[in-house]
């Protein structure tokens, strides 16, 4: 007698609580989750940037903010704080992160369907920045808001000037 239960022999469906079971996920749907971290010192008026290097996978040479993919089943605060100790060395609390800006791309390097950046900005945190990752970035460190870098990746530049103007907390990229 076949089994009609989803949930049985369905590890996509197996239930560790009392949820209900989860569909199959719509893997040609799906957009790419991303946490980046904009670690504004307000007293001295400066941010955490980092350059990519000449490996990085894409945007070689270009300055970015601490950013990276969200990884399966983690929470995109925990994402950020990960991400920004990984690539920067520096610790924030998950309640300690505001967010800042939205950036819903429609394609990216790793992302063919479209892309979701949440950007969160600190103004907490403990630790000096360093350069963790020395194959994927040149160089890590403060910036003067005044002497941000022209090369840098359209998207997360664009949200940290609208922060620091306190613009629009939305932004499209690639959207016709």
């Amino acid at each position: 007698m076949p089994n009609n239960r989803p949930d049985e022999g369905n590890p996509v469906a197996q239930q560790t609580d009392n949820r209900p079971p989860a569909l199959k996920p719509a893997l040609d749907s799906m957009t790419l989750l991303v946490a980046a971290v904009i670690v504004h010192d307000k007293a001295t008026n400066r941010v955490v940037l980092l350059q990519r290097s000449e490996n990085a996978k894409f945007a070689q040479g270009l300055w970015d903010l601490p950013v990276g993919k969200s990884e399966p089943g983690e929470p995109i605060t925990e994402t950020a704080v990960r991400e920004l100790y990984e690539e920067a060395g520096l610790t924030v609390k998950p309640e300690a992160l505001q967010v800042a800006h939205i950036i819903h791309g429609a394609w990216g390097v790793e992302s063919p369907n479209g892309f979701l950046t949440v950007v969160f900005a600190t103004h907490e945190w403990t630790g000096e920045p360093e350069n963790r990752e020395p194959r994927k970035h040149a160089q890590v460190g403060w910036v003067d808001v005044d002497k941000i870098p022209d090369n840098f990746v359209d998207t997360t530049s664009s949200a940290l000037h609208q922060y620091l103007a306190g613009g629009p907390e939305v932004s499209l990229d690639g959207w016709q």
